[in-house]
C-alpha cells in the first residue's frame, strides 16, 4: 500500500519516521511505496499554542489531498503534536490516517501497566496524549518543571537537535516521575524525544509513541 506521511515537522521526526519504515520493510524483504509532503514546523506550533485545531487540520488536509493526488492510499502525521488537531483532520481528509492515539493507547494496555509518566510538549502532557490515554493512570511533571520539559523539547524539535542539557532534563525528570511519584515506565510522547534517547539509558524504562506509530503504519502499508 502506498502510505503518505505529513513531514517536516521538525526534520528529525521525518527522518526517524522513514528509516523507521525502511528498515522494517528491508527486514521483510518487502517494498516501501512512500510520499512525504512538508508541513512547517513553526506555522504548527504556533497553531498548537493557541490549540487552533482547525486551521491546522486544513492545513494538513491540504497536503494529505496532495499526497492522494500522488498515489498515496493512507496517511499519517510524524508528529504526537500534530495529532493535536487529528480528529478535525479526520473530518476531512480525502483518506484513511493512521491514527497514532488509539494504537498507543492499546499498546500501553498490552503491556499490563497501571501508571505512566509522560514527557513532550505541554500540550501532550496536561492532556495525557489529547485524552487519548485512558488505558493506564498518567503522571505528568508539576508546576515549573513541566513547562522546562515543555520548552526544552520545543528548543530541541524545531531544529531537529538535542543539546546535553536537555537531555539531562529529561532524564532527571523521567527519574523522578518513576522515582516519587510511582510510574512504571516513562512515555516519550514527543516523537522528537528519540534524539535525547537513542544509545542512551536513562535508568527507567521507556515506551516510544513514535516507535508504536511506525509500526502501526508499516502494518498498514503491508496491508495490515
Amino acid at each position: 500500500m502506498h502510505i503518505g506521511l505529513i513531514g517536516g515537522i521538525g526534520p528529525a521526526a521525518t527522518d526517524f519516521y522513514y528509516r523507521g519504515l525502511i528498515d522494517r520493510h528491508t527486514k521483510a524483504g518487502t517494498t516501501l511505496d512512500l510520499t512525504i509532503a512538508h508541513a512547517d514546523a513553526r506555522q504548527m506550533t504556533g497553531n498548537l499554542a493557541i490549540n487552533d485545531t482547525k486551521t491546522q487540520a486544513d492545513i494538513f488536509a491540504r497536503l494529505v489531498h496532495r499526497m492522494a493526488a500522488a498515489g498515496a492510499e493512507a496517511a499519517a502525521v510524524t508528529s504526537m503534536g500534530g495529532h493535536f488537531c487529528v480528529k478535525d483532520l479526520e473530518a476531512i481528509s480525502p483518506l484513511p490516517l493512521v491514527n497514532a492515539i488509539p494504537v498507543v493507547n492499546e499498546a500501553l494496555r498490552a503491556r499490563g501497566l497501571k501508571r505512566i509518566g509522560i514527557i513532550g510538549t505541554r500540550n501532550v502532557m496536561e492532556s495525557g496524549l489529547y485524552g487519548g490515554i485512558t488505558s493506564v493512570e498518567v503522571i505528568r511533571p508539576e508546576g515549573e518543571k513541566l513547562g522546562q520539559v515543555h520548552d526544552a523539547y520545543v528548543a530541541m524539535a524545531v531544529p531537529g537537535h538535542v543539546t546535553e542539557a536537555q537531555r539531562s532534563l529529561f532524564f532527571e525528570i523521567g527519574a523522578e516521575l518513576c522515582r516519587n511519584h510511582g510510574a512504571e515506565a516513562i512515555v516519550l510522547g514527543g516523537t522528537d524525544l528519540f534524539l535525547a534517547f537513542a544509545g542512551h539509558d536513562p535508568g527507567f524504562p521507556i515506551i516510544d509513541c513514535a516507535d508504536i506509530h511506525v509500526d502501526a503504519i508499516y502494518a498498514r502499508s503491508v496491508g495490515g
